[in-house]
C-alpha cells in the first residue's frame, strides 16, 4: 500500500491514507510527505463479545466520518477486517470501493464470524482484488465476476552489491515471525544440512510473536552460533544483496513481495509451493525452485542442493531478475489505474452495470504471465 500510495503522490494525486492506530509510532516504510496520513486511533482488542461489537461500531462510525471529510473519488482497502470494516462504514456514500485480499483467502486466520462478515459484505464492493489466480477461485462465481487479479508490485533494487567474505555463504528469509511464516521448518531444515555446509549461515530477517519460540528452537536445535535472529531492518535490499541463497518456506502467503525482492536480486530462490503465491512466481527450475508445503525433507534436500552448488544457484540467480520486468511497477500500477478509472466511471452512471463490465473487461486487463 505504501507502494501505491507513493506512486500517485508521485503523479501528483491527492491522496489520504488512513490506519487504524494510534500514530505513536512513525510508518516503517517510508510515506511520501504529499500524502496525508491520518492515523484513526480505533485499533485495539476486544475483551469480550459485547466489546467486540461496540469496537466494531466505533470503527465503522470513524471511518464513515474521516471518508466523508476526506471526499475522496475512490476508497481502497486492504485486508479482511478492515475490507468488512470500510465496506459498512461506506454504505450509502455512493463512492466506489476496491477491496483487496491480501492473503489466500481460504487460509486467513480469522472466525467464523469475521468470514460470515466477508461473505455478507463483500458483494457490496465496487471490485474485489486478489493476487493469484488460485485466491480467486476461493469466491462463489457472482462474486468473481467483480474480481480481478492484480499481483503486487516490483522494484527494482538498488544498483550495487558491496564485496561480502568468501569465508562465509549466507541463506537469507524475511518476513514476520508467525506460525504463517514457516521460519520453524526452515530452522529445522538448516539443522539437518548444516554439518554438511560449515561455512553457511542462515538469517532470517523480521520480528514477530514467535520471536521466543523460534528462539527456543534455535536453542534445542543446537544452532544457534548460525541461525541469527536480528529483527527488522531498514534496508532489506543491502542485506538481500549480500546474500548468497534466499528461502521461503510459508505455509501460505497472498502474493509474497519478500520472495519477489529476493529474485529482483538476482538470488536463487528456494519457495514452499504453498497456497497461494509462489507457483505464480517462480518458474519451477528456472529461476528457483518450490518444494512441497510443509515438507521439511523436501525443504533440507533443496538447500542441501543449491548450498552445495554454486554452479546451479548461478544458473538459477540469472534468470531470477526477470520478477521485477514481468511484475514491474508500471505494469502494475497501470491496472490498478485501469481499474480505478472503470470503478469511478461506471458508479457515476450505473453501479450495477459497472460491474458486468468489469466482469467482461477483466480477463483482458489482469493476468501478468510467466515469460
Amino acid at each position: 500500500m505504501t507502494n501505491m500510495a507513493n506512486y500517485w503522490a508521485a503523479k501528483q494525486w491527492k491522496i489520504t491514507l488512513l490506519t487504524f492506530d494510534d500514530g505513536a509510532i512513525p510508518p516503517f516504510y517510508r510515506l511520501d510527505s504529499r500524502i496525508r496520513h491520518i492515523s484513526l486511533n480505533i485499533a485495539g482488542d476486544s475483551a469480550s463479545v459485547a466489546s467486540a461489537v461496540r469496537n466494531v461500531v466505533n470503527r465503522v462510525c470513524a471511518l464513515r466520518r474521516t471518508i466523508r471529510k476526506s471526499r475522496p473519488d475512490a476508497v481502497i482497502s486492504f485486508m479482511d477486517k478492515t475490507n468488512v470494516t470500510t465496506l459498512l462504514a461506506t454504505r450509502g456514500l455512493n463512492l466506489p470501493v476496491i477491496i483487496s485480499e491480501r492473503v489466500d483467502p481460504a487460509m486467513r486466520p480469522i472466525s467464523k464470524l469475521w468470514t460470515r462478515l466477508c461473505r455478507i459484505t463483500y458483494p457490496a464492493a465496487d471490485l474485489t482484488v486478489v493476487q493469484s489466480e488460485a485466491a480467486l477461485n476461493y469466491f462463489s462465481a457472482r462474486l468473481r465476476a467483480r474480481t480481478q487479479v492484480i499481483p503486487n508490485p516490483v522494484q527494482s533494487p538498488p544498483a550495487y552489491r558491496r564485496p561480502k567474505s568468501a569465508a562465509q555463504s549466507s541463506l537469507i528469509s524475511v518476513g514476520r515471525l508467525e506460525q504463517q511464516k514457516g521460519f520453524d521448518l526452515l530452522l529445522k531444515a538448516f539443522a539437518r544440512v548444516k554439518d554438511r555446509h560449515s561455512g553457511w549461515t542462515l538469517t532470517i530477517l523480521g520480528e514477530g510473536r514467535k520471536r521466543g519460540e523460534l528462539e527456543s528452537l534455535i536453542n534445542q536445535l543446537g544452532i544457534g552460533d548460525r541461525a541469527l535472529l536480528p529483527g527488522r531492518v531498514d534496508d532489506v535490499y543491502e542485506q538481500l544483496l549480500q546474500a548468497d541463497l534466499f528461502v521461503m518456506p510459508s505455509r501460505y502467503e497472498g502474493f509474497p513481495n519478500a520472495l519477489c525482492e529476493a529474485m529482483s536480486c538476482g538470488l536463487p530462490a528456494i519457495s514452499t509451493d504453498c497456497p497461494s503465491g509462489p507457483r505464480f512466481i517462480i518458474n519451477d527450475r528456472v529461476d528457483g525452485l518450490l518444494v512441497p508445503n510443509e515438507d521439511v525433507t523436501a525443504l533440507a534436500d533443496a538447500m542441501d542442493r543449491l548450498m552445495g552448488s554454486e554452479t546451479e544457484r548461478n544458473r538459477l540467480a540469472a534468470r531470477a531478475p526477470e520478477i521485477a520486468s514481468r511484475f514491474g511497477l508500471e505494469k502494475v500500477m497501470e491496472i490498478w489505474e485501469r481499474a480505478l478509472a472503470q470503478v469511478i466511471r461506471h458508479r457515476r452512471t450505473d453501479p450495477i452495470e459497472s460491474h458486468q463490465l468489469l466482469a467482461s473487461k477483466s480477463k483482458h486487463q489482469v493476468r501478468v504471465e510467466h515469460s
